[in-house]
């Protein structure tokens, strides 16, 4: 939305590692079977901008796990609106840890 750009109208970076968070937490807390916090963001790298309008898809998949955590790639794609192909915009690793219900971190349960 307008309001989530700057003055050049792309959208911040801000908000489209917030969506990227968002969905390494969705693949994180199935995983883990309850709650988790993301602890750590890193590698991010913008190749393309994004424009307000554009279609933006995010792909995450687990890349490992330890005792209570969970790493997973996020890559976001953007498609302009009359266009057919998608170009990869960014991407990022994101680290998630399993919580119980004293915000303590938690084994994950077997895969």
């Amino acid at each position: 939305m307008p309001a989530d750009t700057n003055p050049a109208g792309d959208i911040f970076g801000g908000w489209l590692m917030s969506q990227m968070d968002l969905a390494a937490g969705s693949v994180a807390t199935r995983r883990a079977g309850g709650r988790i916090v993301t602890v750590a963001a890193e590698g991010m790298v913008f190749h393309e901008p994004v424009s307000v309008g554009d279609e933006v898809s995010l792909y995450a998949r687990i890349v490992s796990t330890g005792r209570t955590s969970i790493r997973i790639e996020v890559e976001a794609w953007r498609r302009h609106r009359h266009e057919a192909d998608s170009v990869k915009v960014t991407q990022g690793l994101f680290t998630c840890v399993a919580i119980d219900a004293e915000r303590k971190p938690r084994p994950l349960p077997p895969a």
